[in-house]
């Protein structure tokens, strides 16, 4: 079997801050010692490790760093790793949205991308017209894509809005379509970076169902990269465990998935400043967290005490005065076993900034290791309910007491609201 991908030395540097030189003759001295002379970058610099939980001690960071694999025609592999670890990076190397600073990559064949919602299409464009648009790109006729329109928008479910332009389009919605381009316009190499979050459980469900068909019945090769490790062992056959910019294990998927859980939850986190990295990408962030801390000692929770969260919060946009709060909280295999969110509670802040206090009783959680998210939404219950900011494993803390009476855990907690879920309490000051 013919390689599909190949990684050689491959490594990417960022500048902190700052793009340029910051001076126009080291910038020209760039652009002719590269570009003209086919030389390394005059000023490139060695960088520091792309250690998010540490302060920089460099203008420069190695988003990416001697990174060497190969990946088979045909074959699903996982791609893993904490916030910040490299993995839409090497996605964007491979999809060429951005090139390596050192190294090579080798693919063969054409390489369909799902990277960001929204990636590829124009705004002002129907969802037909970005349709023939990104398969024009993919060099596929005319006719080729129109024997494709009628499976891509079924699958998308946009038949009622296929001609309205996709500035008008939810975040889902165009998740649903951009999938659907990226699946059906037969690209040789299928990327699918975590964006699949955004959409509902019913379309990831047909979206990984779809990935299978392509990798095992088509002999396509799948790049995917997702938090959801239930999703990542039923699709994937191989895995790639990225740590701070470096391949730290590659292996059969279950190994993989093994190593990252052991990593994952190890040191505990009761306190978690947001940076971009931990932030679900493409919300409006009309309210966004700004720190989230448990106030239960994390090494030590009982069933008999309740959870307990302070977040410090911003608002973006006055016009936004009530929101709900949630709280999602996963296994040890990234599952989620619960989920509560707030009454509508109103944005009284004598500033921008506030603080929520969030506490949930009978959480009933069994014994184990758990990791949380955090949302800031709008509930509507309907088609409007709109997630102005969702931050994911932030928080880590062990079960380490559960009393008598208990005997398993809620796999699914009520939302408080419509359906009146009595045991979480939120104050905002």
């Amino acid at each position: 079997m013919s390689t599909a991908i190949e990684f050689n030395n491959v490594s990417k540097e960022y500048r902190l801050g700052l793009v340029s030189t910051q001076t126009l003759s080291h910038d020209l001295n760039r652009w002719w010692k590269m570009h003209i002379l086919g030389k390394e970058d005059p000023y490139l610099k060695v960088g520091s490790v792309n250690d998010r939980s540490k302060a920089a001690d460099s203008d420069f960071v190695w988003a990416l760093k001697d990174i060497n694999f190969k990946i088979e025609q045909g074959d699903v592999v996982g791609i893993i790793g904490k916030n910040g670890a490299g993995k839409s990076t090497m996605l964007k190397l491979l999809s060429r949205v951005t090139g390596p600073t050192t190294g090579t990559i080798r693919t063969k064949g054409r390489i369909g991308a799902l990277l960001e919602v929204g990636t590829g299409f124009h705004s002002e464009m129907t969802g037909r017209e970005n349709i023939y648009m990104n398969g024009a790109i993919l060099g596929m006729t005319k006719k080729e894509i129109s024997h494709k329109l009628d499976e891509i928008v079924d699958f998308s479910g946009c038949e009622r809005y296929i001609d309205t332009p996709v500035k008008r389009y939810s975040s889902g919605m165009i998740v649903r379509l951009g999938f659907a381009v990226a699946a059906f316009l037969e690209p040789e190499i299928l990327v699918v970076d975590e964006v699949l979050a955004v959409g509902d459980a019913e379309f990831q469900q047909k979206a990984i169902g779809k990935m299978q068909d392509v990798s095992s019945g088509e002999g396509r090769t799948v790049l995917f990269v997702s938090h959801n490790m239930e999703s990542i062992r039923t699709l994937c056959h191989h895995g790639i465990l990225l740590d701070k910019g470096s391949i730290a294990y590659t292996g059969d998927i279950e190994s993989v998935v093994e190593k990252y859980l052991a990593s994952a939850i190890a040191d505990l986190t009761d306190y978690t400043e947001i940076t971009k990295s931990h932030q679900l990408p493409y919300l409006t962030r009309k309210l966004e967290y700004l720190s989230v801390k448990m106030d239960n000692d994390v090494k030590n929770v009982s069933t008999e005490e309740p959870l307990r969260f302070t977040a410090r919060f911003k608002r973006n946009d006055s016009r936004v005065t009530k929101c709900n709060f949630g709280v999602v909280i996963k296994d040890d295999m990234g599952r989620g076993v619960g989920a509560a969110y707030s009454e509508a509670v109103e944005l009284n802040l004598n500033d921008e900034v506030g603080e929520v206090n969030i506490e949930i009783k009978n959480h009933q959680l069994a014994k184990g290791k758990y990791s949380v998210n955090f949302n800031i939404c709008q509930f509507g219950y309907d088609s409007n309910d709109i997630d102005y900011d969702i931050v994911r494993d932030v928080i880590s803390f062990q079960v380490t007491y559960v009393d008598a009476g208990h005997t398993k855990p809620f796999l699914n907690w009520a939302v408080s609201g419509k359906t009146a879920y009595q045991d979480i309490k939120v104050s905002v000051k």
